[in-house]
């Protein structure tokens, strides 16, 4: 299959501190920074790509970079596969993540978690890989 080694959909956020939104993902769900274009000021982040260390990444900027997007902050939902939802609900808590639903089974056979950045984005993480 074509590029069965790369990601191919990429979600898309925008902050209104992308710096400090940057920051939060790193320390509270462990996404890993893989490229950060600053503006032209240093609370102003172009591009930004954080890669999701089970596979998978996302991209994301500051709303007032003016990239011709439409996002609007606090605005977006994503969710990422884990094996390890507890533990991982256990270390966004401690990063500073509100908690909109705790880690559960779900009655299709996974188990999950969702909580909310401080700007307002709800991130679902949990074991369903799809069907």
């Amino acid at each position: 299959m074509p590029g069965e080694n790369k990601t191919l959909v990429w979600p898309v956020l925008a902050y209104e501190d992308a710096p400090a939104g940057i920051r939060f993902l790193v320390n509270a769900f462990g996404f890993q920074e893989n490229v950060v274009y600053p503006g032209e000021t240093p609370d102003v982040v172009v591009h930004a790509e954080l890669l999701w260390p089970e596979g998978g990444g996302v991209m994301l900027g500051s709303a007032s970079a003016g990239e011709g997007h439409a996002i609007r902050p606090g605005g977006a939902a994503v969710y990422l596969v884990t094996d390890t939802p507890d533990e991982l609900f256990d270390q966004a808590v401690a990063g500073g993540a509100e908690v909109v639903l705790a880690p559960e089974d779900k009655d299709y056979g996974a188990r999950g978690f969702t909580v909310r950045d401080p700007e307002g984005n709800e991130w679902s993480f949990g074991t369903y890989a799809g069907g």
